[in-house]
């Protein structure tokens, strides 16, 4: 009996312990695409879930964050992009590394990652517009916001108001940092550039991207589209947007704002004013 009694406690011991024991953890992916209420939609986190963020001053695919600025704003490494995991719904192609003050920098569709010291926990965005030039980084914005020197395609630097000096200005660009203009004979909702037959399109593409997410701050009730000779052109404050054929596919290249002469094309920012009827 005494025998027969312990091995049932021995089993009874095994139960429990087996009972008890953790299954294996879920391996997390190292960027991950995460909802999140506070910035509105998915954003990009790293493996513990904390935000990413794009810096606008960093149109140009290179970081402009030195400094204090880093001690606030560390830059984010997700180490061999050909061995990371990458979380369903991004696309590995978009990502990128730079170096940046010896280090090395991911970069998703061009825009250098920064996390924030301000965020202490996963789901935190406490960094969304701070100083209007920093956002949670999104994989879907249709407007994002620059901001440095207008140079145009005369070499010359503009200031704001299209008179030559040095000086920041911020102007929207689409999600890969290529900037947006205006032209100053357009009325509201209405193109009179594009020819029927879009001959001249190559010199000043429209832009026709589907509105999705945008910056904190800037009001999507502002944004519409029209129809343009069968394509859909996208509007903010009733002027169209175009490209520059000749900025490419640089980023943050603000070429256009020369052209024939400064003010004709001018960049596109919140404080553009309504287009004329």
């Amino acid at each position: 009996m005494l025998v027969a009694l312990g091995l049932l406690m021995a089993v009874s011991l095994s139960c429990s312990d087996d009972d008890d024991s953790d299954p294996t953890p879920t391996p997390t992916n190292d960027v991950q695409l995460k909802d999140n209420a506070k910035v509105g939609g998915k954003v990009l986190t790293d493996k513990n879930g904390m935000t990413l963020y794009f810096f606008s001053k960093d149109a140009s695919g290179v970081s402009t964050c030195t400094g204090q600025c880093l001690v606030n704003w560390p830059i984010y490494s997700a180490g061999d992009l050909a061995a990371i995991k990458f979380d369903t719904g991004l696309d590995k192609a978009d990502f990128g590394t730079i170096t940046t003050n010896g280090t090395q920098q991911t970069t998703y569709k061009g825009w250098p990652l920064y996390r924030y010291k301000d965020d202490v926990a996963a789901g935190d965005a406490n960094g969304e517009n701070v100083g209007t030039v920093w956002f949670a980084a999104k994989t879907d914005y249709s407007i994002m916001i620059a901001s440095g020197q207008l140079v145009g395609n005369d070499g010359k630097s503009y200031k704001s108001d299209y008179t030559e000096g040095t000086g920041d200005t911020q102007f929207f660009t689409d999600g890969m940092g290529r900037t947006l203009y205006a032209f100053v004979n357009d009325k509201n909702n209405k193109n009179n550039f594009t020819k029927p037959d879009f001959s001249n399109d190559n010199v000043w593409p429209i832009y026709t991207a589907e509105l999705k997410s945008l910056p904190t701050g800037v009001d999507k009730t502002l944004f519409g589209t029209i129809d343009v000779f069968g394509k859909k052109q996208l509007t903010y404050k009733g002027w169209p947007l175009y490209y520059f054929g000749l900025d490419g596919t640089t980023r943050g290249a603000t070429k256009g704002v020369s052209v024939p002469k400064p003010g004709i094309w001018p960049i596109v920012n919140k404080e553009s004013p309504n287009a004329p009827n």
